[in-house]
């Protein structure tokens, strides 16, 4: 059995791949890729595998892309860490997804299914319909949070998210600090306004910042393959991009 691993995290694709040789040790991890790029290059050039674990949002864009280069044959199991993707759609078409962090149990049930699946691939015309989940996924667009409500002295106000430069937290306290350097107190995690803004827009930098695009001024390189970022309003701390999500920095930057 051939396996393929999409996954743009190191990390992840170690943990995956080393589940899998767990489970599975008689089957051969035949390669493993972190972009859209680099996977079709290989999949135009070489024998599909028999599945294949493809991370949804990869350094260079979301997987999609790459059934519309590729005319896929293999079947898939779909790893994210968002909820929003984590739809019935992934439970017809003969396909299964995981939710980051994957568990143990969860993968087996999941190979399980596959392997139940691919006694089934010698039946005639037996093809996962791949362009029906893509259809269905991007029909069913996510709506991002417009707008929070933030009390006052004495009264309760509205602040758009348009208008908001960045999110950060300190001691435990959640703040919006808008582009006319006005500080906000959020009764909600970074975690949860991470789920509820835009991702076009807003970027996790680290753990205790989200920025809005408009709010980069400039970025500079800094050791360990780190970035260091100046925002239009100084931000009282200085705000590092660790080495592993530069690359996806910058492509958010530079869509």
């Amino acid at each position: 059995m051939q396996i393929l691993i999409i996954e743009d995290e190191q990390h992840n694709a170690r943990l995956l791949k080393g589940m899998i040789i767990k489970s599975r040790p008689h089957w051969e991890i035949v390669n493993t890729f972190e972009s859209i790029k680099k996977t079709v290059s290989w999949l135009r050039q070489n024998p599909a595998p028999d599945l294949i674990f493809m991370d949804i949002q990869l350094t260079d864009g979301e997987c999609f892309s790459i059934f519309e280069q590729v005319d896929l044959e293999s079947m898939i199991i779909f790893t994210t860490a968002y909820d929003e993707y984590a739809l019935q759609a992934f439970k017809v078409n003969s396909i299964d997804y995981l939710l980051k962090p994957i568990k143990e149990s969860e993968l087996e049930l999941a190979i399980g299914k596959f392997e139940k699946l691919f006694k089934l691939s010698d039946i005639p015309n037996f093809k996962p319909n791949y362009q029906d989940l893509i259809s269905d996924i991007r029909n069913r667009i996510k709506q991002y949070r417009k707008r929070f409500l933030v009390s006052g002295i004495t009264s309760y106000f509205k602040v758009d998210v348009e208008n908001i430069a960045y999110f950060y937290t300190e001691n435990r306290v959640t703040f919006a600090v808008t582009f006319d350097n006005r500080e906000h107190v959020l009764d909600l995690t970074l975690e949860k306004i991470e789920e509820q803004v835009d991702p076009q827009i807003f970027f996790r930098a680290n753990r205790g910042i989200i920025i809005n695009d408009e709010s980069v001024l400039k970025f500079e390189n800094y050791f360990g393959g780190k970035l260091i970022v100046t925002l239009v309003h100084p931000f009282k701390n200085s705000i590092t991009i660790s080495r592993l999500k530069a690359t996806e920095f910058k492509n958010w930057l530079d869509r």
